[in-house]
């Protein structure tokens, strides 16, 4: 793995009995779309690259590195959102941003601008369990952009998303990238963001025959 290439994982089995090894490069300022259908690997994949799920063989390399050498700095650069919100239902919205970044060890970062920019900034003080599921959704999006990490994990961040979101969503994949980040995307559907700069990785033919794939390198 050259330098420049950030994320790479090296013939990644998931389970047993599989019939073949993800294997990806992605370099900064690209984007992975993992598609497949509902059972093909994808949030395990994806639970894979973000360390919480130890793969049958094979490694998953940060910048030059085997994640497993030393997690904390992988977590330190990561934002993984997985099918749950991971919002506290007692706390506001306001409050759940601010607590996400401080776990995250995020620096300050203005979460009113972030609430009006993802459209809740009339639900600031209403606790995350009378949220709708857009509404949650949107906020752990929040969340994870204001986290200024420079790969994100994104595990069907659009479920529950009306098109106006699905919009902020694409707009945010695209300042991300353009910022130099990372993101790997699994969903059913296909993200508009940044056409360029997208590299396709269904699960479909991992499933059936393994699926070696060399992109984004400069």
């Amino acid at each position: 793995m050259r330098a420049a290439d950030a994320l790479h994982a090296a013939a990644l089995v998931g389970r047993r009995g599989a019939a073949g090894a993800v294997d990806f490069t992605l370099a900064p300022g690209h984007w992975l779309h993992v598609r497949g259908a509902n059972g093909s690997g994808k949030t395990s994949l994806l639970r894979m690259l973000a360390g919480l799920l130890q793969p049958q063989s094979g490694s998953v390399h940060w910048q030059g590195r085997d994640i497993r050498r030393d997690f904390a700095a992988y977590c330190a650069d990561m934002a993984f959102l997985s099918h749950g919100n991971g919002l506290c239902g007692e706390l506001s919205a306001a409050e759940n941003l601010r607590y996400a970044l401080a776990i995250a060890g995020a620096p300050q970062a203005d979460t009113t601008a972030a609430l009006r920019a993802w459209r809740l900034a009339d639900c600031a003080d209403t606790p995350a369990a009378r949220l709708s599921q857009g509404q949650g959704r949107r906020l752990a999006l929040a969340a994870a952009v204001l986290s200024r990490k420079p790969l994100w994990l994104l595990d069907e961040p659009d479920a529950g998303l009306d098109t106006a979101s699905l919009d902020l969503l694409d707009q945010a994949l695209d300042a991300h990238l353009a910022a130099g980040g990372l993101a790997v995307v699994a969903s059913h559907r296909a993200p508009g963001a940044s056409p360029a700069r997208k590299h396709t990785l269904d699960m479909d033919d991992y499933a059936d025959a393994g699926n070696a794939v060399a992109i984004g390198a400069p």
